[in-house]
């Protein structure tokens, strides 16, 4: 019988502490519910305030969404900050990097994003989206052969894809490698016919 008291007890306990997880997270969406509505009327400050009796550092979903928030709000210095703190709590998810990396852009911070870009390519590989930017970023420092393997990755998933057999095609081009080079904008032109950079670049490539 003490046993069977006992067992009681636990269950009791364990009904009421799922109770009060029920509670919490119902709480919780309707917080996040009243901040997308705010969101749709603009009104980022309020957005921010529906979910913010809820924060803890460590929780993953209220840093991202008030990194987006503070983005929107043309805060970038808090929203890199909570985005920061969603990678800490999830340092294996890509989602809160990419958020990071609009922040950082309209701050001009192109080293950083560069590094974001990486981190996410050493969770995720073949990730286009990280291959294709990180390899604008070094095309435009002019490092045209580190580039050109970000944008061959881009079209080994994608052959038919025209802005990575155009990008390929001059990283190829002004790395010296023309015959390389020649085969990308070709593609490139069927994708887009008529193009004026892919043309030209085809051109240059034939000489």
């Amino acid at each position: 019988m003490e046993f069977l008291k006992q067992f009681t007890v636990f269950a009791m306990l364990g009904l009421s502490v799922f109770e009060v997880n029920a509670q919490t997270n119902t709480a919780l969406q309707k917080a996040f519910q009243n901040s997308y509505n705010e969101e749709s009327k603009k009104n980022y400050t309020e957005a921010i305030s529906d979910v913010m009796p809820f924060y803890t550092e460590n929780n993953y979903e209220i840093n991202l969404r008030i990194g987006w928030l503070y983005y929107l709000a043309k805060n970038y210095t808090a929203s890199q900050n909570y985005y920061n703190r969603a990678i800490n709590a999830r340092p294996n998810a890509v989602e809160a990097k990419f958020g990071l990396i609009k922040p950082l852009s309209l701050s001009g911070n192109w080293e950083k994003v560069l590094e974001q870009y990486n981190n996410i390519l050493k969770i995720d590989p073949q990730n286009t989206q990280a291959n294709y930017w990180a390899g604008i970023i070094i095309y435009n420092r002019k490092q045209y052969a580190a580039a050109s393997k970000y944008f061959a990755k881009v079209v080994a998933l994608y052959p038919f894809d025209y802005d990575g057999n155009h990008m390929l095609g001059w990283s190829l081009l002004f790395s010296g490698r023309k015959f390389e080079a020649k085969g990308s904008f070709e593609r490139a032109l069927l994708i887009k016919p008529g193009d004026t950079s892919s043309t030209d670049g085809l051109n240059r490539a034939a000489k």
